[in-house]
């Protein structure tokens, strides 16, 4: 789709160009002048803007308690920057490949200069294989001009991301426009390394969300479930309870 809006930067580094447009309403991070890798409404700059990363949070309710999130693949920062301001005691640890992508984050998007957030500039396999950090939530969102990055589709990339979650952690993990051969080799991958510990559920749009438990799945039917649904979307202000329904209508189909 093509982005309506002026373009207010632009830039180049070794992996390519890399844009920011301006709306009446928003703000947008583009790597082609064409999709979307994030976008950020200017009168809610801490919000989820986009569907898929409001359905991403749907792994919050599947844990316990979150005290520290890792998210693969910072692009803007609407991830991080949502989760730092709806959890006061969170620390999130943020990776980015391209560090011309995390500098615009901050010039362009406010992703905060804060204590709670640690920014990552390494390749995701490089810097999950070696941290020594455990997770209670892992969102993995790699994506380049082209598509979804190959290394998301990697057993030994998924092993050390269930190595680095906590005891009842969750993976998150966004599939879009992806051809159907990665998208089903990722499917083999996901079950054999999780156990088919697995839930997934489809929104408006295209995209698929997984979620990849490290030990057990966690029962949706239940009404402490919808109940946590609603405080974390009146918490969140995202709409919690529809994507709850969508991962049980989905899991029952």
């Amino acid at each position: 789709m093509d982005i309506n809006g002026i373009c207010i930067s632009s830039t180049i580094d070794e992996h390519g160009p890399i844009y920011v447009y301006q709306t009446k309403t928003s703000r947008v991070l583009s790597f082609d002048g064409e999709i979307y890798q994030s976008c950020m409404k200017l009168n809610d700059i801490n919000g989820l803007n986009l569907g898929y990363t409001q359905a991403m949070m749907v792994g919050l309710l599947c844990i316990p308690s979150v005290k520290s999130a890792t998210v693969m693949g910072l692009g803007a920062g609407s991830i991080a920057k949502k989760l730092l301001n709806s959890f006061a005691e969170l620390t999130v640890h943020a990776v980015e490949y391209r560090e011309a992508v995390a500098q615009l984050a901050h010039q362009y998007f406010y992703l905060p200069d804060s204590a709670r957030l640690v920014v990552h500039i390494d390749d995701a396999v490089n810097y999950i294989q070696n941290t020594d950090t455990k997770s209670d939530i892992i969102f993995s969102d790699l994506y380049n001009s082209d598509g979804m990055e190959p290394q998301q589709v990697q057993s030994a990339y998924l092993r050390h991301c269930k190595n680095g979650l906590n005891k009842h952690g969750v993976l998150v993990l966004n599939i879009c426009h992806t051809a159907f051969k990665l998208s089903a080799d990722l499917d083999k991958l996901l079950a054999a390394e999780f156990e088919n510990q697995l839930l997934r559920f489809e929104i408006e749009g295209g995209n698929t969300i997984v979620l990849a438990f490290k030990n057990g799945l966690p029962s949706i039917n239940n009404q402490a479930l919808l109940t946590k649904s609603k405080q974390l979307q009146e918490q969140m202000n995202i709409p919690m309870q529809r994507y709850v329904q969508l991962l049980a209508d989905f899991d029952n189909s």
